[in-house]
């Protein structure tokens, strides 16, 4: 009984378009954000933050700005990896080729080079929809994997593809330790979240949510598809962008064209549909979802004392972990967000039962 809203009036209109209006939300987001801040740097270990708290992160910034294009404007996109290459690759090429680039800066104008890429492979979705698009955005997958192997300027003249950055710091702050690099994750994953939750909430997020629904009845009542779905796309690869440069740049550190292949677009697509779409919390859950619980089923079989070979051990964890996603989504399509979102008005009647 202590999730309610009772007393709280709202005497302005912008107490009542706040991101979170009730005080209860408020004061947990304060709190999560203090112990993310605060107290994990302070006591979470080296293999915490290389392992699962750095990845979940960048992959939720990534998420993040997938559900954009697919959860907020019905796109899908199958090219996820290509434009996280595209961030990541070009951040690498203001980084060594611009003297005294900031970081801060390449990351940004990495995303900016996957905006363009993304818009260009987005300009299909002004003719075709569903399957058609989703085969016309993976071309960005193979297009970007062949411009990494075979033109050397991209990766600045490495034969392999492969690229490698070192001594990168902030403002005079070496971004070396493990924590250091949370902390620079976590305060792009807080800005960017922000942001995204502002944007899908003013004009523009509601006409991609107009041209997710019905697209017919969006262009009738004035909406225009072309600016909609292309800032669709814009927005969503400035993220994606952004999240493939700190992957490389942050988590991985020298990277080759396979750390962004097909494999990753499908993650992130899954980390969307299993967190729930339309949602920014269902990018955060999904994230959660796909990083935690691989690791939690390798474990699992030493956990309850099973005598287990290393390559059963992972074919048994991609066929659980398969068949898991499956039943998910049978059980719950809309994802775990609207788990979530059922919980909390759950917890706002009870005990009533209406």
């Amino acid at each position: 009984m202590l999730y309610r809203e009772n007393g709280q009036f709202k005497t302005s209109y912008r107490a009542d378009n706040a991101v979170f209006t009730i005080r209860q939300d408020q004061i947990a987001i304060a709190l999560i954000l203090l112990a993310a801040f605060v107290v994990v740097p302070a006591l979470a270990s080296e293999y915490l933050f290389r392992a699962i708290l750095i990845p979940f992160l960048i992959l939720s910034l990534a998420a993040l700005g997938l559900n954009v294009l697919v959860g907020y404007c019905g796109q899908i996109s199958l090219g996820t990896g290509a434009f996280m290459a595209v961030g990541a690759y070009a951040a690498y090429n203001f980084q060594v080729r611009v003297e005294g680039m900031p970081l801060i800066a390449s990351l940004l104008l990495g995303g900016l080079c996957s905006t363009v890429v993304g818009v260009l492979f987005g300009v299909p979705s002004l003719r075709i929809k569903g399957l058609y698009l989703a085969v016309a955005t993976l071309a960005a997958q193979f297009f970007v994997d062949w411009s990494a192997l075979r033109l050397k300027w991209v990766t600045n003249g490495s034969d392999s593809g492969s690229v490698s950055v070192a001594g990168l710091q902030v403002f005079g702050i070496p971004i070396e330790s493990p924590a250091a690099k949370y902390l620079f994750c976590l305060s792009f994953v807080v800005v960017f979240a922000l942001l995204a939750k502002n944007l899908v909430r003013s004009n523009i997020g509601r006409e991609w949510m107009a041209m997710r629904d019905m697209d017919v009845a969006a262009a009738v009542i004035g909406i225009r598809p072309v600016y909609a779905k292309l800032t669709a796309f814009a927005v969503s690869a400035f993220i994606v962008g952004v999240a493939g440069g700190l992957w490389g740049f942050i988590h991985l550190g020298a990277w080759e064209p396979a750390a962004f292949n097909i494999d990753r677009s499908f993650q992130l697509l899954f980390m969307v549909i299993i967190g729930g779409l339309g949602s920014i919390m269902g990018g955060f859950l999904g994230a959660a979802f796909i990083v935690l619980l691989p690791l939690l089923l390798d474990r699992l079989p030493a956990m309850l004392g099973i005598p287990m070979s290393t390559a059963m051990s992972s074919h048994l964890t991609s066929m659980v972990f398969g068949a898991l996603i499956v039943f998910f989504l049978i059980v719950e399509p809309h994802g775990l967000a609207r788990l979530w979102a059922t919980a909390k008005e759950k917890l706002r009647l009870w005990p009533f039962p209406h």
